[in-house]
């Protein structure tokens, strides 16, 4: 329990037989007691809208501490985790390299508003392994390397309009919280209150795995070259070598959004996996080894348009922090070739075990596989294949609410969204995966029933 957060004090504590690090003074509370707790301070009581569980039902667990595959709630629940901070843990919750790259960081200090070496090293480390990054910007979060990535594309081109996908998602930038209309190419309303039209007026969104034609109004094109926040959907053959034409043919610039697939699908991101070259790259996830970070990556000629070299205004007082940097210095230090090619090896496991039991109950669901990405599609048309959004969508939300809180209750955690994917990392070695695959049958099991009842 060492290195836990305590709830109260030691004195009360002790007399209530309890231990300090996990209570709140009177035994150790539930979940649902610190929920909300959470909920009195923090709106909704999580500072992600995804971490809700207004889709599955229910209230979120908290958890106390991790390790390996495994994440322990406040309670001592033990769950075997396919969350995997939504794709940023690849080696293992608490994984001894990161654990000590950290502790070393912290001791010489945590943030001072000059350069370091180690964000240096870790710009050198991404711009070896993804040649198209010659050169490298560390910020703090996936969001701020996309809303980099739009503002610099916009300054390097001279141009506003921005073509964006159906289905993909880029986060909490305005131009890109965009919901787009019918047709193949269509100017977006705003994705959420609090946007206004002025802000995504320049913001055209397309369907996934068609190429739009453009026009020399466009600055850039972003995508998700495998589309991870919609079940996992490949591209299909000549989609992205399609985008790099057209951006060429226009002059405009291609931006890859692999904050998730980065370092997760290959050493070299998507790009390498498909051999298409993208002008600018979003990175953030494992470069940060679990650590708040994100990056901006691309042609020198492109990047040096960022301040203080250009007149693309950047800055961050936490950008190439001491703590995310050594972080993800040590992950990258892991991840070889090797260790990717095991990793789409169990993934491919697990999602022939998941799918397996799920048909032996009767549950219909598929599990698509994208090298080391796992998706889910539950319900009648889960056989069908999904090539966009207007397909993902067909996806069973109720079918996989059940199937969610059945996995649960077996002990194993997924994201609480049906079109999050399911990251399998080095801690999912192939007994905890064979334990997922029977954990599925018996939940895919209790879910018809679940959903039989209802």
């Amino acid at each position: 329990m060492s290195g836990m957060i305590p709830l109260c004090d030691a004195e009360t504590c002790v007399a209530a037989g309890c231990s300090p690090t996990v209570c709140t003074g009177a035994g150790v509370p539930s979940s649902q007691t610190l929920f909300e707790r959470s909920c009195a301070a923090i709106p909704g009581g999580v500072n992600s809208s995804i971490r809700a569980f207004r889709s599955v039902g229910g209230e979120p667990y908290v958890v106390a501490r991790a390790d390996g595959a495994s994440i322990i709630d406040i309670e001592g629940t033990t769950y075997l985790d396919l969350v995997q901070s939504y794709g940023a843990v690849i080696l293992g919750h608490a994984h001894p390299a990161i654990t000590a790259a950290v502790s070393t960081a912290a001791s010489d200090g945590t943030s001072f508003g000059a350069p370091t070496p180690r964000e240096m090293k870790l710009a050198e480390a991404i711009a070896e392994r993804v040649p198209s990054c010659e050169r490298v910007r560390l910020m703090n979060s996936g969001t701020e390397a996309t809303s980099t990535a739009i503002r610099l594309a916009r300054g390097v081109t001279g141009r506003d309009r921005i073509v964006t996908f159906a289905g993909n998602f880029h986060g909490a930038t305005d131009a890109l919280l965009v919901a787009g209309g019918s047709g193949i190419a269509t100017l977006g309303l705003p994705g959420t209150a609090g946007v206004p039209n002025a802000a995504v007026a320049e913001t055209m969104v397309a369907p996934y795995n068609v190429v739009p034609s453009l026009t020399d109004e466009v600055a850039a094109v972003i995508v998700e070259p495998v589309a991870a926040n919609m079940g996992v959907v490949a591209p299909e053959p000549g989609f992205l070598q399609g985008l790099r034409a057209e951006c060429d043919r226009v002059g405009a610039l291609l931006i890859f959004d692999e904050v998730i697939t980065g370092f997760r699908l290959a050493s070299g991101g998507a790009q390498a996996k498909y051999g298409v070259v993208p002008d600018i790259t979003c990175f953030g996830k494992v470069i940060g080894g679990g650590l708040p970070i994100g990056a901006v990556g691309g042609r020198a000629d492109v990047m040096e348009n960022l301040s203080p070299l250009g007149p693309v205004f950047h800055a961050g007082t936490l950008s190439g922090n001491p703590l995310a940097t050594a972080a993800g210095l040590a992950a990258l230090d892991q991840l070889t070739p090797d260790v990717y090619a095991e990793l789409s090896m169990r993934a491919g496991h697990l999602a022939a075990l998941m799918s397996d039991g799920c048909a032996s109950a009767g549950f219909p669901a598929r599990f698509p596989v994208v090298g080391t990405l796992v998706g889910i599609v539950c319900g009648a048309e889960a056989a069908n294949p999904v090539r966009n959004f207007d397909d993902a969508r067909t996806t069973d939300e109720s079918a996989f609410a059940a199937f969610f809180r059945a996995m649960l209750a077996e002990g194993v955690a997924m994201a609480p969204g049906a079109y999050e994917a399911i990251f399998v990392g080095l801690a999912h070695v192939d007994s905890v995966i064979d334990q997922i695959g029977a954990a599925a049958a018996r939940a895919a099991a209790v879910a018809v029933t679940m959903l039989d009842d209802s």
